[in-house]
């Protein structure tokens, strides 16, 4: 059993050492920027999903809010007087979509 523990090490240094050996390392002058790190604001924000403001929420993912706080007693009685949307943030938090 010892054996096949050793040899298992043993395969996964070979393994790892070989890959390493594999990749070319970067040469120390490169500039990551040049390199497309950085991306311009505008394309940036069609990738990045931006937060949405709680009146864009649609009649479904309100549903789903008011399914959660109707568990909770306290929850549901302020719905009832500050709306679904005050209440789930007040109980649970940040509205997660």
């Amino acid at each position: 059993m010892k054996t096949v523990a050793i040899l298992a090490l043993c395969f996964l240094v070979v393994i790892c050492v070989a890959s390493d050996a594999a990749t070319d390392p970067q040469p120390a002058g490169d500039n990551p920027a040049e390199e497309g790190l950085f991306v311009e604001r505008e394309q940036a924000s069609t990738v990045v999903r931006q937060k949405r403001a709680a009146g864009q929420l649609s009649l479904v993912q309100l549903e789903s809010l008011r399914e959660v706080c109707e568990a909770n007693v306290a929850c549901e009685h302020m719905m009832d007087i500050n709306g679904i949307i005050a209440a789930y943030t007040a109980y649970y938090g940040p509205i997660p979509y």
